[in-house]
This record gives structure tokens, C-alpha cells and sequence, in this order.
């Protein structure tokens, strides 16, 4: 069918005429006011199921809107204000309304934008924020629409980028470079509105649910992946910010983000591009076929895209490829590749080759190097860049959307999605002492004795011994073999039937199912073989329970060959499943009965879902002696949730209107039934019709994250900083101070656990601003927001719980300011620190925990401008810019609130500003376009002083050689920028990898062309 429609497509319109294809009535005359600039007013629920036979050769706008209302049942009337008015042959026409501020498109960033073309268009449509058809898209909350060639425009490669540029989009989301995110979910990447967390906003496809990546954000909580969703086959991205739970269900407390994918298209487009690197590392290559058919009553769309991303590697970028790179000096010492420790003498014993045997592995670097205190170890300043900045990426993703109509008042749809991509990824260490797991090795045993299993006793030399190292490129036989492998496999199908019945009501039944299953392959190090290899036979346990061994030291210093290393290498492969299941029946009319003003609008939905995950690990990692390095923890559950839902659009006056929307959900899983109404109002006032006055509030439900119920034991062993102990023996250092010094570091065996008690989240939001028109291709908008969270669920940190405990046994923070002991905060850190009989650290044990709230309050602004000129083409400026005024949260009733948008707060600091400025230019067969990201100023690493603000900018061009045939030339980050400097991020790759990556100038040349159809 595809072929077919390939074959047939309508070739361009000659020259002085005005052809249009047969189809739905609606599509054809939206093209034909775009082609004319004429304006046309109709109601689009009355345009269901119409055809069109279409035009040939109509020699005017009149002749052409004739032959396609012929047969429809419809007629064109011109009324005073000059707008033509598609009614029913038998209706008499009401004058047609005085044209409000135009439906808007935002760019990205946020906001409303100049429509495309210089007509009002008020065709019904459904958009995000409401389920009522309605007249215009600006409603009583914002919302922000991004098309596709406005992506295009931004040079913006991938929905990942897209979503970033998104002003509102103001969380801290770790991303490909982020060692903890790579290693626990690799190859997803999230999106953080508001910056209330990933898992607070809700990711729709085409307005229905997908499943969420089967493995846990940070092992914590649930999120849905935005990184395998085609850019090529989006029509627009749709953004509601503040609580959509009322409309959209419980777990829409920050916003909503709905992709909209093609839906049409009247040939076939054929669309490859190229990508590569200024500074090297990074290729790629994706192309995207879509094409449509139509045979009579049956009609679909079909999309394919092929997508070929290589790895960019730390070492290929001067500012990350060495430990010299690092800020400070401890950081600059070479990374470790082969190190022995005596513990009874608290010292380093090097070889006696001083590490000439290992000279040429890491590419010749590996040399006799020194800790701060003088003990030598076989080392390599290079090592520490084996690791990838972006992900190698390789997949395909198809989609299809069918329609078949039985009738004009009853058709059948589906929409159907299936992706296969395979991710690779290699993780390392942050510092220059810490041994991978991924590429490393050190002993232990955990029948050792406790909290010192990395400990065992040399017989040879009566001493306890630590043995470390790190494997390298030569040895394992390239890195590839040590990459984190991960085949992501989505699908997703929507079916169902629509239809209407009366005058003028709207139904649908729709089933929804998606499932995300994944094989994700952990290389490791089989424990006990490599304790061989590099020990020999353990000879028992001595009195104190530490393992016995006679090692020859000279198998520590000399290099593996890639066979030995092979002995004791393994791929731990875990296949985690996430599904979803949706049925739903929805109704609407946008006539429930008339007010003095008019009518009223009212839509009505039940829906009933299931949802499911499970991770099925390798059972070897979660046993304690399998595999060298953290065990990992195991997590399985499902629950059902029902939920009803009303809402209703009443015009009060003909100046102001008002929206109400009410939801109930209810969940059950184990023998938990949390259940909520909720609710949000909206009002909507026009004094004049250029001016929009809006405000909304609402109130948001959200049960926990199925991860933070169901998680199973995690473990984690680890370096661990003891806070209380380093600020009592050095009284003037700082927390800072104890974690860089790393003396009072020792090796803790933490603990996380899933909360089956957690409570319900609950959520309030409200916005009021105004979008303004002055005069033709102008519009500013400004809406305050503010969102607060109470009973959040988040997972507590190890560090911040060290931290805590230290500040509370002495009654003090580090900066001087008093704590209770007996504070809510205080009980619970105290509690979840163990420690020995000695006063020794030996576990945390963690969990997630509803803290008190959270809160966050600021102002978008938007402006748009369109310059048309007679000579010079046309151009198009957009601004879009969010100033948080507020971000606040309280772990406990009665603690003291944090300000996370302040340099003293202890987490990742969220930026106060963000924004975007573009401007484009389109003259014929010519376009040009500059896009720019504004980044406000970050916290350094030490949480003590500000990164600069920073701008980056992309640049595009493009030329029509025919109306069917496109070249266009973009350029991302055009400065060529690097991260900013951060004197105290001593952690690879030594900037901040929330905001900063170090691809620099990138290239990306595309070829569009179509097959039949209108012009590009």
C-alpha cells in the first residue's frame, strides 16, 4: 500500500491553478486557506467523517472551495467581517465571531508564537490541557506547542535536545556522562519539568500512556523514557506545566508533554541526514521514509526511521582525555592500574620493575606514579578518559496510524508503534583511586571478616594486603568488549472505534497497551576466578576471619593477555519488563446546553488501567560472591487503577469564560486502596480581542512509584566518607574538606529497600497571566506559576544521611549553625547509620520517604514578532524565558525548609533562569535561522559559589533546488563552547554533566525529498 501510494501521489499544482487531492473535507480546506490566505470559519465536529472528491485545475479560491463542498451537505457564506463561514446548506449563518489572538505555536522554550500564516483559522481542535474540542488553543492554563519545523529551525537533533531547550524544563536530569544514570538505566534519558523530578511528569504518545523504562532512575523510582521516540515522525510536541491531574490522572502533577505524531500526509518524504563532530567521535546517520495511502474507506500513514549514532569517547576531547585535566592536584595523580596495599604498615608497596613491565599497556602511559604521600603505584593519567560521552546508538522504529470508516458517524483507528535499538555504553570511576567494576578488579570476600572483606592475609609476608586493579584496552581486547550492551524493545498499540451520534456529540472506545522490554548486558568480573588468578588457592581463614593467601606480587604488575583476561570476564545480562494497559470510553459535545453567552461544553471519560514491571536480574548479581563490585537488587509488582472524569467550558459573559474539571482515581496493589478526587478551575477573560486574561488552579493525587513500593534489597558496597569522625578530629574542616580528603574514608555495606507503607503524594497549582496581541504578528505572554508537593516521595541520600548524623552527635553543621538532636531529622539519621562497637561506619540503610513538600513558584515569559517584508523575505524572532522565583523543599514538619535555588543547599542546585532566543529567515527558495539556549548560573561542586551563566547557540540554513527537493545545513553549538570551569568539580570529567557536555561544534547536513504532494 505504501509503494502504491508512493506511485499515485498528486504531482505539484501547475502554475495559475489549484489542485487539491481527495480526502477528509477538513484537511482540504485547511490547505486551501493556507494556499489562498483566506479566512475560513467552521466547526470541525461537524466535519467528521466528510470526504472531499477534491480539485483539478480550479482557476480561484471561489471555484476551488465550491467543487469541495459539492456533495458535502456544506456551503460557503461571506459575512460582514469578511470571513467565509462553512455551514450546513440548510443553516442560517451567525455572524461570524471578531477574530481573537490567533491559535498560537510556541517555539521551543515555552509560550505562545505568531501563527504561521496571516489568516485566523478557527477550526475546532483537541489539544492538550482539555478534552472538549474548542475554538482556540490558549485556554486558562499555558501551554506550549513545538512543531516540527520548528525543531527543525532550532537545530535540534533529537527529542532529548528538544525537551532540554524547553525553558520549563528546569530539572537536574543526568545523562549520557552521568556514571550512576549510565549504569542503572542505560541508554534512557528523562525529562524534569519544573524541576519537581522525572517521574512527576506525565509522557503521553499520541495522548495515551507508555510504559515506563523497566529499570529504576538511579535504582530509585520510575520513570518513562524520552530517548527511543523518533524525531522524524513528530508533528508537534504539546506541553501543559503545573497539575494536569484532574484531566489527565494522578501522576500529572508538573505538567504534561503529549507527542503528537503524523497523522497524514499527502506523498511520500524521504529525509536522511548526516552528522558528525568538529573535534572527532560522534557520527551519525538517520533516515526517515513516511508515506500514506487512502483506498476508499480505509487510510493510514506508515513511517519508518533507521537511526546510526557512534560512541564519542572521553579521550577524544582535550578537556577531559587526562587526569591533568582535573582542578585539583589530588584528582591530577594518575589513575590506578595495578596497586598493593599493606594494611598493617598503612602503605603502598610498588613493584620492583617500577612498573616497567606494564609500560605500554593504556596506550603507553602506564607508568611508576605517587599518591599525595609519596607510595608508589603503577599508574596512567590517560585511563581515566576510557569511557563514553555519547552513547553509540543503533535502531529502527516504525509507526502507523489507520483509519477505516464505516460510516460518516462511526470509523475504526489504530495507531501502532515498534522500535528496536541497541545501546552501548562504557562506564568508569570518578576518581584517580577507585577501582571500576566494570574494568577492574580488587579483592574481597564476603566470608571475610565484616566491613573488611577487601582485606586478606599474605602469608608470605605476615601482613593483611589490599589488591587492586584495573584492567586496560590492550588486555581486554579493546574497549568494545567492555561496553554496557542494551537492546531496547518497545511497542505500543492503540485501537479502537469513534464515532458521533445526535446533533452533535463525540464518542470513543479505545484499548491502549504498551510494553518496554530491555536486555541489558553488565560486563563484570567473576570474582572468585580473578581472586585466583591474580592469588592462587585461598589456604582458609586465619583467627580474625580474614582469607588466606601466598600470592606471587609479580602477577599483580604484569600484564594479561586477552585470553587470560577472558577467564575471568562475564556479561551479566538482566531482561527487565515494564507493560501498561489501558481501556478507556470517552464522550464529549461542545453543545451540553446554552447558556446566555452560549453553550456549554462538557466531556466526560472512565478509564481503567493496569500496570506491571518486573526486572528479572541475573540471579548471579544478586548473590554476594559472584561478580566483583556492588550487588544489585531485584524488584517486581503490578496494581490496577480506575479513575472517572467530567469536565465542562461555560461562558459566563461573551468576554470570559470558565473551565471545571473533576477526577476520581482509585489504586489497589497489595492491600493498599489509595483513592483521591481532584480537581482544577480555569477562567478565561477577553476585555478586548487582542487581550487574553487567564488564571487556572488546580489540585494533584499521586500514589507511589511502583519501585518505591517494590523494590527488594539493593547493596551497594562503597568508599564512604565518616563525617563525624573527620569534623572531630579536625575540628575546622568542612564537609567538603573530609570528603576530599579522603583519610576518614571506609568501606560501608549500604542497604536500600522498598516502602510499602510510603503515603499518597498530593499536589496544588495555580498560574494567571496574560497573552497580548497589539497589533498583526506580535504576541507577548506572562504567566506566573507556582506548584506545591506535600508528602513527596524521595529516596535519601547516603551522603546527606553521613551528614546528617555528624551534624547531629555534634550539634552543629559545619558552617556553625545549631541542630537539634531530637529533631525529626536527627531520629532518622541516627537510626539509619550503623556503626560498630569500635564507632566504625559499617552500613546505611536507606529507603524512600514522603518528606514534607516541595514548592516552586516563578514566571514565564514568552514574545513573538513577524517581520514581512516586500523585498527582503520574511523573518520571524522568538523569545522565551523562565525566572524561578522559588524552590523550596522541608524533609520533615518542623525541619527547616532548603532553598534549592541557593548555593548552600546540599543537593544538585537547580538554575534560578532559563531561556531561548531565535530568529529566522525564509525568502523563496532560501532560509537561515539562529537559535540560542540560555542557561542561568549553576552551583559549583562544593555547593560554596556560582558557575557562569551560559549561552549556546545553533545555526541553520537551507536551500529548495526544487519545491520537492531540500538541502539544509545545520550547526550545533556554532561557538564551538566548552563546559564552564569549576575549580572545585574534582570529579571526572571535571564539570557539571547535568547541564554540560563536551561535544563542541557539531555538523549535521540533511536531504528531504518528496514524492508527489504539495510543496515542502
Amino acid at each position: 500500500m505504501a509503494c502504491s501510494a508512493a506511485l499515485s501521489a498528486q504531482a505539484q499544482a501547475a502554475p495559475g491553478r489549484i489542485d487539491l487531492p481527495a480526502g477528509e473535507l477538513a484537511t482540504a480546506l485547511n490547505t486551501l486557506a493556507k494556499q489562498s490566505g483566506t479566512q475560513l470559519v467552521y466547526r470541525a465536529d461537524q466535519m467528521k467523517g466528510r470526504r472531499t472528491t477534491g480539485v483539478q485545475g480550479a482557476a480561484n479560491t471561489d471555484q476551488a472551495l465550491e467543487r469541495l463542498l459539492k456533495g458535502s451537505g456544506f456551503e460557503a457564506k461571506r459575512d460582514a467581517s469578511g470571513a467565509v463561514l462553512i455551514v450546513q446548506a440548510d443553516a442560517t449563518p451567525r455572524r461570524a465571531p471578531a477574530p481573537r489572538p490567533a491559535p498560537q505555536e510556541a517555539p521551543p522554550g515555552g509560550g505562545a508564537a505568531q501563527a504561521e500564516e496571516p489568516v485566523t483559522q478557527l477550526e475546532t481542535l483537541q489539544v492538550t490541557g482539555s478534552r472538549i474540542p474548542r475554538a482556540q488553543i490558549e485556554g486558562p492554563a499555558p501551554i506550549t506547542v513545538v512543531t516540527a519545523e520548528q525543531i527543525q529551525a532550532a537545530g535540534l537533533t533529537s527529542v532529548p535536545e528538544v525537551l532540554r531547550s524547553l525553558s520549563q524544563n528546569s530539572g537536574s536530569v543526568q545523562g549520557q556522562q552521568n556514571t550512576t544514570s549510565a549504569q542503572s538505566t542505560p541508554g534512557a534519558q528523562a525529562v524534569d519539568l519544573r524541576g519537581l523530578g522525572p517521574n512527576h511528569t506525565l509522557v503521553l504518545i499520541n495522548g495515551r500512556r507508555i510504559a515506563d523504562f523497566p529499570l529504576p532512575l538511579n535504582g530509585r523510582s520510575n520513570f518513562t523514557d524520552i530517548g527511543n521516540i523518533p524525531l522524524g515522525m513528530i508533528d508537534r510536541i504539546e506541553v501543559l506545566t503545573g497539575s494536569a491531574s484532574a484531566v489527565y490522572g494522578s501522576d500529572a502533577m508538573a505538567g504534561v508533554i503529549n507527542f503528537i505524531l503524523k497523522k497524514s500526509t499527502d506523498g511520500t518524504i524521504i529525509d536522511y541526514r548526516y552528522g558528525d563532530t568538529e573535534r572527532g567521535g560522534g557520527e551519525s546517520h538517520k533516515l526517515t521514509l513516511t508515506t500514506g495511502f487512502e483506498r476508499d474507506a480505509f487510510s493510514g500513514i506508515v513511517g519508518v526511521e533507521l537511526l546510526d549514532k557512534r560512541p564519542l569517547w572521553g579521550y577524544e576531547r582535550s578537556n577531559q582525555d587526562s587526569t591533568l585535566d582535573a582542578p585539583t592536584s589530588r584528582r591530577r595523580l594518575p589513575r590506578l592500574t595495578a596497586q598493593r596495599y599493606d594494611w598493617d604498615d598503612d602503605v603502598l608497596i610498588g613493584p620492583d620493575d617500577d612498573c616497567a613491565a606494564m609500560g605500554g599497556l593504556n596506550e603507553g602511559t602506564t607508568v611508576l606514579a605517587e599518591n599525595r604521600w609519596g607510595e608508589p603505584y603503577c599508574g596512567s593519567e590517560r585511563a581515566i578518559a576510557y569511557r563514553t560521552i555519547q552513547n553509540e546508538r543503533k535502531g529502527v522504529t516504525a509507526y502507523g496510524s489507520f483509519e477505516y470508516r464505516f460510516s460518516d458517524s462511526l470509523s475504526w483507528f489504530a495507531d501502532v508503534q515498534a522500535g528496536r535499538q541497541e545501546v552501548r555504553l562504557l562506564t568508569g570511576t570518578n576518581g584517580n583511586d577507585v577501582v571500576s567494576d566494570v574494568m577492574g578488579w580488587e579483592f574481597h570476600d564476603p566470608n571475610s571478616t565484616d566491613n573488611n572483606d577487601k582485606v586478606f592475609y599474605n602469608a608470605l609476608t605476615g601482613h593483611y594486603e589490599v589488591w587492586s586493579r584495573q584492567f586496560t584496552p590492550e588486555e581486554i581486547g579493546g574497549l568494545r568488549n567492555r561496553m554496557n550492551v542494551t537492546t531496547q524493545k518497545t511497542f505500543a498499540v492503540t485501537t479502537g472505534l469513534q464515532g458521533a451520534f445526535g446533533e452533535a456529540w463525540n464518542w470513543e472506545a479505545a484499548y491502549n497497551h504498551s510494553q518496554y522490554k530491555a536486555d541489558v548486558g553488565m560486563p563484570r568480573i567473576r570474582a572468585q576466578a580473578a581472586n585466583e588468578l591474580f592469588l592462587g588457592e585461598r589456604q582458609g581463614y586465619d583467627a580474625d576471619g580474614y582469607a588466606i593467601y601466598s600470592p606471587d606480587p609479580t602477577r599483580l604488575f604484569t600484564p594479561l593477555t586477552p585470553a587470560e583476561f577472558a577467564s575471568i570476564a562475564a556479561m551479566s545480562t538482566f531482561r527487565p519488563k515494564a507493560d501498561n494497559d489501558n481501556l478507556s470510553f470517552t464522550l464529549d459535545t461542545p453543545a451540553l446546553f446554552t447558556l446566555p453567552a452560549g453553550d456549554v461544553g462538557f466531556a466526560a471519560a472512565i478509564e481503567y488501567g493496569q500496570q506491571s514491571y518486573e526486572i528479572n536480574p541475573d540471579p548471579l548479581a544478586l548473590t554476594a560472591d559472584a561478580y566483583y563490585g556492588p550487588r544489585y537488587g531485584d524488584g517486581e509488582g503490578d496494581r490496577d487503577r480506575w479513575s472517572v472524569a467530567a469536565e465542562f467550558r461555560m461562558p459566563l459573559l461573551s468576554t470570559l469564560e470558565a473551565s471545571l474539571a473533576g477526577r476520581y482515581d482509585r489504586y489497589n496493589y497489595g492491600n493498599k486502596n489509595p483513592g483521591k478526587f481532584t480537581y482544577s478551575a480555569g477562567l478565561e477573560w477577553r476585555p478586548l480581542d487582542t487581550l487574553l486574561v487567564r488564571g487556572s488552579y488546580g489540585t494533584g493525587f499521586r500514589a507511589p512509584d511502583m519501585h518505591y513500593l517494590f523494590a527488594g534489597d539493593d547493596y551497594y558496597r562503597t568508599l564512604s566518607t565518616d563525617y563525624y569522625q573527620c569534623r572531630t578530629d579536625e575540628p575546622t574542616f568542612s564537609d567538603d574538606d573530609c570528603y576530599d580528603d579522603g583519610t576518614w574514608d571506609i568501606n560501608t555495606f549500604d542497604v536500600y529497600t522498598g516502602n510499602m507503607d510510603l503515603d499518597v503524594e498530593t499536589s496544588k497549582s495555580f498560574s494567571a497571566g496574560f497573552v497580548w496581541s497589539p497589533f498583526a504578528n506580535f504576541d507577548l505572554a506572562v504567566d506566573y506559576y507556582r506548584i506545591r508537593v506535600s508528602n513527596q516521595v524521595q529516596a535519601q541520600s547516603r551522603e546527606q544521611l553521613r551528614v546528617d548524623e555528624a551534624n547531629c552527635r555534634l550539634g552543629t553543621t559545619d558552617s556553625g549553625a545549631a541542630v537539634d538532636i531530637n529533631s525529626p531529622t536527627c531520629v532518622d539519621a541516627l537510626a539509619r547509620v550503623i556503626r560498630d562497637a569500635d564507632g566504625n561506619i559499617t552500613s546505611v540503610r536507606f529507603a524512600p520517604i514522603n518528606i514534607a513538600n516541595e514548592e516552586t513558584s516563578g514566571i514565564d515569559v514568552t514574545a513573538n514578532y513577524r517581520l514581512q517584508t516586500a523585498n527582503a523575505g520574511d523573518f520571524r524572532f522568538t523569545g522565551t524565558y523562565t525566572w524561578a522565583d522559588k524552590h523550596t523543599r522541608q524533609q520533615y514538619p518542623g525541619d527547616p525548609e532548603e532553598d534549592m535555588l541557593d548555593v548552600s543547599f546540599s543537593a544538585t542546585t537547580l538554575p534560578r533562569q532559563k531561556g531561548n532566543l531565535g530568529v529566522s529567515w525564509d525568502r523563496n527558495a532560501w532560509g537561515a535561522s539562529l537559535f540560542g539556549n540560555y542557561l542561568g548560573r549553576v552551583a559549583n561542586y562544593a555547593n560554596d559559589a556560582w558557575t557562569k551563566a551560559t549561552w549556546r547557540f545553533n545555526a541553520g540554513a537551507r536551500y529548495d533546488i526544487n519545491d520537492h527537493l531540500r538541502v539544509s545545513l545545520t550547526v550545533n553549538n556554532l561557538l564551538d563552547d566548552m563546559p564552564p570551569k569549576d575549580a572545585t568539580w574534582a570529579n571526572y570529567p571535571y564539570y557539571d554533566t547535568s547541564w554540560f557536555d563536551s561535544t563542541g561544534r557539531s555538523y549535521f547536513l540533511q536531504v528531504t525529498w518528496k514524492l508527489g504532494g504539495e510543496a515542502l
